[in-house]
């Protein structure tokens, strides 16, 4: 992990993050837990989960549950739960999870859109829900921050049930943030570019879509799960205390 700036107010946060064991979502523990802060994040991948909490070894300060986002119930037991596992408090909340798998717009079904849109955008929905009222009964309010992506901005086919869930969230993020306002909630947004992650490299990112991805950035240099973590911690933290219901992008200039 690069070297980042440390946030003060981030020690002794409870934070928790959704899809925490692959991709972007471990480098948010993993970042999160090198800031001092108590972190609890959920995933269905066990095997990954597990590998990521043994080499950080950071014990009682970091926690992980098995839950299927798709299960809003469940999501949001998890959330109070681990919540509760810390006197009640949660002070940060990042809903990371998602699946940008890919599919043609002719051969969508009803049934497709909706399991996609229960994985892309439902849960946003409900794990915010769950994570203000866990905020709101420890009176300390709390950050609340979403993971979006540039796909809908660069009119990007082949995934439409994805990129109408990420255009979605901009949308609920400005409105949540005025919901939650009140009780001293910050709701903002995180948009990452063209991130070079495991599953990306591995399933959709080619020599020729490198390069057009390098060619489309005004930076020259491809962004990978340790820069959208930079703007997270920023966003987690008391620094960004005056900002909510923006949405942060991080792209390399590619938007």
């Amino acid at each position: 992990m690069r070297q980042t700036n440390l946030y003060p107010s981030l020690r002794g946060k409870h934070v928790f993050v959704t899809g925490g064991a692959t991709g972007i979502g471990a480098a948010l523990v993993e970042s999160f837990v090198a800031q001092g802060a108590l972190v609890s994040f959920l995933d269905i991948d066990d095997d990954a989960a597990n590998s990521l909490r043994a080499r950080l070894n950071a014990k009682e300060r970091l926690r992980y549950w098995h839950c299927d986002i798709r299960d809003v119930a469940a999501l949001q037991g998890t959330i109070a739960t681990a919540a509760k596992t810390h006197d009640g408090r949660l002070d940060v909340y990042i809903g990371n999870a998602a699946n940008d798998v890919r599919h043609k717009f002719d051969e969508l079904t009803p049934e497709y859109w909706d399991n996609n849109v229960a994985i892309n955008l439902r849960p946003q929905v409900f794990g915010a829900q769950a994570a203000a009222q866990a905020m709101t009964a420890s009176a300390s309010g709390g950050s609340i921050i979403m993971m979006g992506s540039v796909s809908w901005m660069r009119r990007r086919p082949g995934f439409v049930s994805y990129t109408t869930s990420k255009a979605a969230i901009h949308g609920l993020t400005r409105t949540l943030a005025q919901e939650l306002g009140g009780r001293n909630i910050r709701v903002n947004c995180v948009v990452p570019g063209a991130i070079r992650t495991p599953k990306q490299m591995a399933q959709v990112v080619t020599p020729q879509l490198e390069q057009e991805f390098l060619d489309a950035q005004a930076l020259k240099f491809r962004l990978d799960a340790e820069d959208v973590a930079a703007m997270t911690l920023f966003l987690a933290s008391d620094d960004s205390r005056g900002c909510s219901g923006q949405a942060f992008i991080v792209d390399g200039g590619i938007s």
